[in-house]
């Protein structure tokens, strides 16, 4: 899923070892602890991929289990299995795929993240704090990403990524950590017993 890929990608910063740089580390890994710690945490996102994609809808996390449900696609992933229901196939089934090749969501793979690619800082933003990436020369992939996050508790506003020229934005809100449980992003089987479940983890 793109919002996973891209928080992932936010969590593992090694920042050089200025004080600024420190700064945006430090906040960076607190960001991610409330969103992908072991109390779990939900929020709801708006994508929009300069209007070529466009999607919104809510996702929980908890560990490496989570769970996500928009307009176009709901999934539950427990860790090793991932279960997608795609809205607009008219057919009743359910995709399996395996959680680490999960091919379900071609865009996830746009967002691939190397932290030693970039050079990183933050500033103070009017809506919060504002974390700064920007690709060291010669990087491929992402070449920029402006993360918002609020200036007291860190919890992210909104993150835009930059591949080549492209900009995505992903606007966040609702944002809650703690209070997860596993049964709460458990693949409910029961309630698709008239599904074909089609299984691409070949």
């Amino acid at each position: 899923m793109v919002l996973m890929a891209l928080l992932t990608a936010l969590c593992s910063v090694q920042a050089e070892e200025t004080p600024n740089a420190r700064q945006a580390r430090r906040i960076f890994n607190n960001a991610y602890q409330q969103v992908f710690g072991e109390q779990g945490a939900t929020l709801h996102y708006d994508v929009n991929i300069i209007g070529i994609y466009k999607t919104d809808g809510t996702i929980w996390y908890k560990g490496k289990k989570s769970k996500f449900e928009d307009a176009k696609m709901n999934s539950w992933n427990d860790g090793s299995t991932v279960y997608t229901i795609k809205k607009k196939k008219r057919k009743k089934e359910v995709e399996v795929y395996h959680a680490n090749n999960n091919k379900s969501d071609k865009y996830s793979s746009k967002f691939k993240f190397e932290p030693d690619n970039f050079d990183y800082s933050i500033s103070e933003d009017s809506q919060g704090l504002m974390l700064t990436l920007k690709a060291k020369k010669g990087a491929k992939g992402i070449k920029e990403v402006h993360a918002l996050v609020e200036r007291k508790t860190y919890h992210p506003i909104s993150v835009r990524i930059k591949i080549a020229f492209v900009w995505t934005t992903i606007k966040i809100s609702h944002f809650r950590s703690g209070g997860i449980t596993d049964e709460m992003l458990r693949f409910p089987k029961e309630k698709f017993k008239d599904y074909e479940f089609v299984d691409k983890r070949n």
